[in-house]
């Protein structure tokens, strides 16, 4: 049974509240609907997911400017049998938040996640050139710091959702750099691969047999050779040793699909070992009806040879 066909009661995120990452849950009716478990790290939400604690685990797994969220991404690859069963894309919006009666002309020190003020750079120099940067552990704890703080001087970048949960106010909104900013979001379950929509993405992971010339292309031209179109092609370390990596590979269709499946047979044959990581209703689209009509042109051909090959002894 998939995650999406048993009912779903608990899911973990990660907290405090006004995170981001709830946000992005709260778009989805059924894990908004469920009972939350809020953790205080990306690991933690993953692990409650993997020893059953939850149903699933929902976390943050890439963003369009900064990239992927290695954090995630390797507890997925390294240390956890999970499955992704849905994927959630949120548009980034960033604001300045602070007391009641504040304004740019009081805000001596800025405070927020790393990241989130890494993309705001722009706005910060232009408006706030000379206020002191402090880290928080994520935009909704910097917001919570400074609901508790009640100091006027003081200045979070955080969500809409923090704004409204600890009684701030907004300074400024849509400060962010980069406008067009997404982050990609992904519930895994322990168990379970989604029913195929038409409309699905398969990740995995490839771990080759050795370093040697030629070895990725020759995995790329598996999928090349089916006409799979490739969403998402990255290099991770191992972490066994220097130069020693696998590559996380996204790619239109699902894993129900006789193509998909003949190509990660033909991989784990001839290439390495292959991690599954899920096939499941994706947000982007994509090349479906073209990988539809060459999984039947597969399907076909295939047929052809089994009917010359049960012939085989006849004469």
């Amino acid at each position: 049974m998939t995650a999406s066909a048993r009912s779903i009661s608990h899911v973990a995120y990660l907290g405090p509240p006004g995170t981001f990452t709830e946000e992005a849950l709260l778009t989805q009716p059924d894990l908004a609907a469920a009972k939350h478990q809020l953790c205080r790290s990306i690991p933690e939400v993953l692990e409650s997911a993997a020893d059953g604690r939850v149903d699933l685990g929902f976390t943050a797994i890439e963003n369009s400017i900064e990239g992927t969220v290695n954090v995630a991404l390797d507890a997925l690859i390294f240390e956890h049998d999970l499955l992704i069963q849905r994927e959630v894309i949120i548009d980034v919006r960033l604001h300045l938040l602070g007391l009641p009666g504040a304004s740019l002309e009081t805000i001596q020190r800025v405070i927020s996640f790393p990241v989130a003020t890494a993309q705001c750079r722009h706005y910060l120099t232009d408006n706030l050139p000379h206020v002191e940067e402090v880290a928080a552990n994520s935009t909704a704890a910097a917001a919570q710091d400074l609901a508790d703080s009640q100091d006027a001087a003081v200045a979070a970048i955080g969500t809409a959702l923090s704004q409204q949960l600890y009684g701030l106010e907004l300074i400024a909104t849509d400060i962010e750099d980069h406008p067009e900013n997404q982050t990609r979001f992904v519930a895994v379950s322990s168990s379970g691969v989604p029913t195929p929509t038409g409309h699905d993405k398969t990740s995995i992971v490839v771990f080759q047999h050795a370093d040697r010339s030629g070895s990725l292309m020759g995995i790329l031209a598996e999928f090349a050779a089916r006409s799979i179109n490739l969403t998402k092609l990255e290099s991770r370390p191992t972490k066994k040793a220097l130069g020693d990596y696998c590559f996380l590979i996204d790619l239109e269709g699902h894993i129900a699909d006789q193509l998909v499946a003949d190509c990660l047979t033909s991989i784990l044959a001839k290439h390495g070992e292959v991690k599954f990581l899920g096939s499941y209703p994706t947000t982007t689209r994509g090349s479906e009806e073209k990988n539809s009509n060459a999984s039947s042109a597969w399907s076909e051909a295939q047929s052809w040879i089994e009917s010359l090959r049960r012939q085989v002894g006849e004469a």
